[in-house]
């Protein structure tokens, strides 16, 4: 594939998830998992699996995933184009449907659209949850790890940060 192909590629396949990442790039997942190692090959699970790790624990925001894949693919204008596809379109929209908002922001059917994509965003967020955890959890101990921060991040106020170090350790000593 050409290098301008690529790069129109990944414009307008980010353009378009930009136009439904309710709630964040990261509702995108796994659709850009699918794009990078199914359609094109641009990378394997693992490269995938370290981008996100590597998007999720970088401070700012999680779009960063984004521009580490077109990096990854196109270099610095993969990069460029890519975050600009994913960021741009959607800024715009809200800014526009924001000023449209105000008008009919005390109308029933405006208060159904948002409490409508509350459980949208939540189904979005678990299926990237399910993608990362398929493609980074290759061991019992690994899926195991997974599922105990799960439960105890849902069932008591134990900040995530301690099973992230537990699983760092476990993994440096090669048990995961």
């Amino acid at each position: 594939m050409k290098p301008s192909s690529v790069l129109g590629v990944l414009g307008l396949h980010f353009a378009m998830l930009s136009l439904v990442a309710f709630g964040g790039a990261n509702t995108v997942v796994p659709d850009m998992h699918r794009l990078a190692t199914e359609t094109f090959s641009w990378m394997t699970d693992k490269q995938f699996a370290d981008y996100f790790a590597i998007a999720q624990a970088s401070p700012g925001p999680n779009v960063l995933i984004v521009t580490l894949m077109g990096w990854h693919v196109a270099g610095l204008s993969g990069a460029f184009v890519a975050t600009i596809a994913m960021c741009g379109p959607s800024c715009l929209l809200t800014y526009y449907v924001s000023r449209l908002w105000k008008r009919f922001e005390t109308n029933w059917w405006a208060e159904a659209i948002r409490q409508g994509v509350v459980p949208l965003t939540t189904g979005l967020i678990a299926s990237s949850a399910f993608i990362i955890v398929k493609i980074a959890d290759h061991s019992i101990g690994g899926l195991l790890i997974t599922i105990v921060t799960a439960l105890f991040v849902y069932k008591t106020k134990i900040n995530p940060f301690y099973f992230l170090l537990i699983g760092m350790i476990l993994g440096m000593m090669g048990l995961v």
